[in-house]
């Protein structure tokens, strides 16, 4: 049980790429004689021929909606979207991967165009053998042990394209990726992962189907991931991570298992920059050692309903001085900063608290509920997020909502009360 509890877990949240995370084993005498006679029993039984499993997933969500804002602007919105995936090894030895989602929304999202197309992943595999592998193309590499805020997924910075939900899994999965070179290599109870990403444009494109090289390839970047099993109960993660014109960024993740139902974590990330306010604004600052860090635990009950709590620092962001100096300043630089920390998807101020629950087969079977609570530690405002979804074999029915509370230029204050309905068929 805790092995299993922290190796899916581990799998959730720390990327291993291509080459799939280090497998653990564990033999249980009991089972084994279980297994045993299952297997006489099913020996016995006739088989019915099983479907093969198919290398590509195809999906569509029509969702309607209603939005409030602080502001008293009332309205409604509608969306749908198109979703493909496909995972196929079409020689030995060698994979393609492409992941593509469309959006289609009345009204646009923030003016854009009605139609935005995001080419999440789109890359070449070579497995060289069982420890090494590469892989070359628009890759989405995502790393960290934590749940929402993730010091330690450096290329996520211009990732999001569509905002389709503010949740956390939505975002790291429906995010595109950098055009990158991948490496990996395998061994014994460890793993190293190196990435090459260049840089293809400077500036970002809205149009409705361009490859956006700007917003994920601005400039030359890499990362070098080093992971080590110490012992059952340690995995941990090493990163160095570069690009142009900043100082190297050194990254750590830890998640190591309590008890039988409850895991603890923690990501953190430090190296010299400018302060946040200074990027988003451009002016010139001197470099610092900045540090940011996110730590918690998860539980898990019996019905299999999770709860983690989360806090995450960051000394890159505002104090609370600078904060409310910069609430009362030029809407301007209110807007510039805004803008830039929701496309980094960093921090606005120096501290946040965060409640995440999860729950499959809630109350009844088929039924998911997955909520969400992130409250600013520095100026109380609050960001509320409840989905309940049912699952059929090829529909989803799920009903979404989310909502903010606190002063107008408050980080959360100005997030629009929202109710969603949507449907998903599955092909």
């Amino acid at each position: 049980m805790r092995l299993t509890l922290l190796t899916r877990w581990c799998l959730c949240r720390l990327s291993m790429g291509a080459l799939g995370a280090l497998a653990i084993t564990v033999a249980c005498p009991a089972t084994a004689q279980s297994d045993d006679m299952d297997a006489l029993l099913l020996a016995d039984t006739p088989t019915s021929p099983a479907a093969p499993p198919r290398d590509w997933q195809l999906f569509s969500d029509v969702a309607a909606g209603q939005a409030s804002t602080p502001l008293g602007r009332d309205g409604g919105h509608q969306r749908a979207s198109l979703d493909l995936q496909i995972d196929h090894t079409f020689s030995p030895g060698w994979r393609a991967v492409l992941a593509n989602r469309l959006d289609m929304d009345w009204p646009a999202q923030y003016g854009q165009e009605h139609h935005i197309n995001t080419l999440k992943e789109a890359w070449i595999g070579w497995q060289v053998s069982d420890t090494q592998a590469f892989d070359l193309g628009r890759i989405n590499v995502r790393f960290g042990a934590a749940t929402g805020y993730s010091p330690s997924d450096y290329f996520r910075t211009g990732s999001i394209r569509s905002l389709v939900s503010v949740d956390p899994n939505s975002l790291k999965k429906n995010r595109q990726g950098a055009f990158m070179l991948r490496s990996q290599t395998l061994w014994d109870q460890g793993a190293l992962t190196a990435l090459l990403s260049p840089r293809l444009a400077r500036e970002p494109s809205s149009a409705p189907f361009a490859l956006n090289g700007g917003a994920t390839n601005a400039s030359n970047r890499w990362l070098l991931a080093w992971s080590q099993r110490l012992n059952d109960r340690l995995n941990p993660q090493w990163l160095l991570y570069g690009e142009d014109q900043q100082a190297p960024q050194m990254g750590f993740n830890l998640a190591t298992l309590v008890s039988d139902s409850t895991i603890a974590f923690a990501e953190w990330s430090g190296g010299r920059s400018r302060s946040q306010l200074a990027q988003a604004l451009g002016t010139p600052e001197d470099r610092h050692f900045h540090q940011r860090l996110s730590a918690g635990t998860t539980w898990t009950s019996a019905s299999k309903f999770s709860l983690t709590l989360e806090y995450s620092r960051n000394s890159a962001a505002l104090s609370a001085p600078a904060w409310k100096a910069l609430q009362n300043s030029s809407p301007i630089d209110y807007v510039r900063y805004r803008h830039w920390t929701l496309t980094a998807q960093e921090m606005t101020t120096r501290s946040m608290f965060a409640v995440y629950a999860h729950w499959p087969d809630a109350l009844v079977p088929h039924l998911e509920m997955n909520a969400m609570v992130r409250a600013n530690g520095t100026d109380g405002s609050r960001l509320h997020w409840l989905e309940l979804r049912y699952h059929w074999s090829q529909i989803d029915l799920a009903l979404q909502w989310q909502g903010g509370n606190g002063h107008l230029r408050s980080e959360f204050g100005s997030v629009p009360n929202t109710w969603e309905f949507s449907v998903r068929r599955y092909f």
